[in-house]
């Protein structure tokens, strides 16, 4: 064979290595961007359960802190009956 051919045949070989490691970095590129993706909507929704959660947290105090006024209410209105009640020897 002439030395044009094997000339040929080399640039060709270099130009499909290059073709296949240019797609193989794009595929790359593309899954990066996919797990990016996928990151930031798992991101969102543990800021949408963290915020859940927060709100929940706010309630829960919220109806701890009633709980306990009801139960003093409860105690003070005890106390009153017990002053009040002629039976009770104190």
């Amino acid at each position: 064979m002439d030395i044009w051919v094997w000339i040929l045949i080399a640039v060709v070989v270099l130009v499909v290595i290059g073709v296949a490691l240019w797609l193989a970095q794009r595929r790359r590129e593309q899954m990066l961007e996919e797990k990016r993706h996928e990151a930031a909507e798992l991101r969102e929704t543990a800021s949408a359960q963290s915020r859940r959660a927060d709100e929940r947290e706010a309630m829960a105090r919220e109806t701890a802190e009633q709980a306990q006024a009801d139960r003093e209410r409860a105690e003070v209105a005890a106390r009153r009956a017990a002053e009040v009640d002629p039976d009770t020897d104190d």
